[in-house]
């Protein structure tokens, strides 16, 4: 480990112990409730199917009618899905739809294209077995079972299977509530003149963005000019109404680096230092927000490609817990390098990497933490061990921005 620094296991952990979910809930319809983070874990008050039910069309059969090859059956009665059929005579057929119950009797569907029909009655051209295209009750889910558990970030297929049992509202966490804001008075914003030694605050609209991926509610408060008193004022602020404090620069030791004093004169910091690339300098803390309240804070690096990287390795853990999301560790694959990494740093390295057709990875050429091109180019990074080099054909550990992004 680089000597001063913390690694990024060692910081993730202190951040992650630091986390805890907003204790408030509410009932939110299922509806709407895709991309929130479930509150307590739920449990069916029904089996699905309910009953037992077609999946296909056809004709419900006694099974033991059709064992002699080709059956022709009277058609007794016509099973719509969402009827309540009769009992099934024996010697006959019931016409029946997907999803339909099975009537009293039947223990097979024979599919309609292995039938035919003959005037009022059915020819079976098949010898069905007992329980065929029958799907049972509770086949799916059992009466009592837990269907969704707590900390989970529901997905539409979630909020389906919710659904299918009757749950109209689910317990979630409340939004985390998120304060921004970027410093530097070389900053200037798109659509405005650009003087010279000025850029353009990209950082804004990246932080914004993976805020909002993240489902919280973000309060921009734009671009701080590089004064210590301006910065502490913003941080009062943002402190009185928000959970989080996230900031983009200043977090460095320089002469116009405010970011640290001003929390330390706010709160308290807690680390600053950390063994990765893009990235090092990191603040954690917490800002006083008056009557006792406290917000956290986490003050990210200035460069584009460093602060989106840290961005991703740690504030997205760290407001995923304070979601209650239980498993916030992103999956990760074995993939194989199509590239020779030959100058390995001593910190820990998150390289932007490209899938390519031949199901390998490709680097891209300048991993500079001012590149945010690597970032568009790429799907994901390498999480690279510190120094540690990578040969054509090694495998290595790909983190897609799909399991980033959520």
């Amino acid at each position: 480990m680089n000597q001063g620094m913390l690694s990024v296991d060692e910081a993730l952990a202190f951040l992650l112990a630091g986390a805890t979910p907003a204790a408030d809930t509410e009932q939110v319809p299922t509806l709407a409730a895709s991309g929130r983070v479930l509150a307590q874990a739920q449990h069916s008050t029904r089996s699905v199917p309910s009953v037992d039910n077609t999946s296909m069309d056809g004709y419900a059969v006694y099974a033991a009618d059709c064992a002699a090859g080709e059956a022709r059956l009277p058609v007794s009665q016509r099973i719509p899905a969402g009827s309540v059929p009769g009992p099934l005579a024996r010697g006959t057929a019931a016409r029946i739809f997907t999803g339909a119950p099975i009537p009293p009797g039947a223990d097979a569907v024979v599919m309609q294209e292995q039938c035919a029909q003959d005037g009022d009655a059915v020819v079976i051209k098949h010898r069905p077995q007992p329980g065929e295209w029958v799907r049972r009750v509770g086949e799916d889910i059992r009466a009592g079972s837990e269907i969704l558990a707590k900390g989970m970030k529901l997905r539409p297929q979630d909020t389906g299977l919710a659904a299918s049992v009757g749950i109209a509202a689910l317990p979630l966490y409340r939004r985390l509530k998120v304060a921004v804001f970027f410093t530097g008075d070389e900053l200037v914003m798109p659509g405005e003149p650009l003087p010279p030694g000025r850029i353009y605050n990209s950082n804004r609209f990246t932080l914004n963005g993976l805020l909002q991926l993240l489902a919280c509610e973000v309060t921009d408060y734009g671009i701080v000019p590089d004064r210590l008193e301006a910065t502490r004022a913003v941080l009062r602020q943002a402190a009185a109404g928000n959970d989080l404090i996230v900031t983009s620069g200043g977090v460095s030791v320089g002469e116009e680096d405010h970011v640290k004093p001003a929390v330390e004169a706010e709160g308290r910091l807690s680390m600053w230092k950390i063994a990765v690339k893009p990235g090092k300098p990191l603040a954690f803390g917490e800002v006083n927000a008056g009557a006792g309240q406290k917000a956290h804070f986490i003050g990210l690096p200035g460069n584009p490609v460093s602060s989106f990287v840290t961005f991703l390795v740690f504030v997205r853990p760290f407001i995923l817990r304070c979601q209650g999301v239980a498993r916030v560790e992103p999956l990760s694959y074995p993939l194989r390098a199509d590239f020779d990494w030959g100058k390995p740093d001593p910190r820990r390295e998150f390289l932007r990497v490209k899938l390519n057709a031949a199901g390998g990875l490709d680097l891209f050429a300048n991993q500079s933490s001012a590149v945010l091109t690597s970032a568009v180019w790429g799907d994901g990074f390498i999480d690279n061990p510190a120094k540690h080099p990578i040969r054509r054909g090694d495998m290595v550990k790909f983190l897609p921005f799909s399991e980033l992004f959520q």
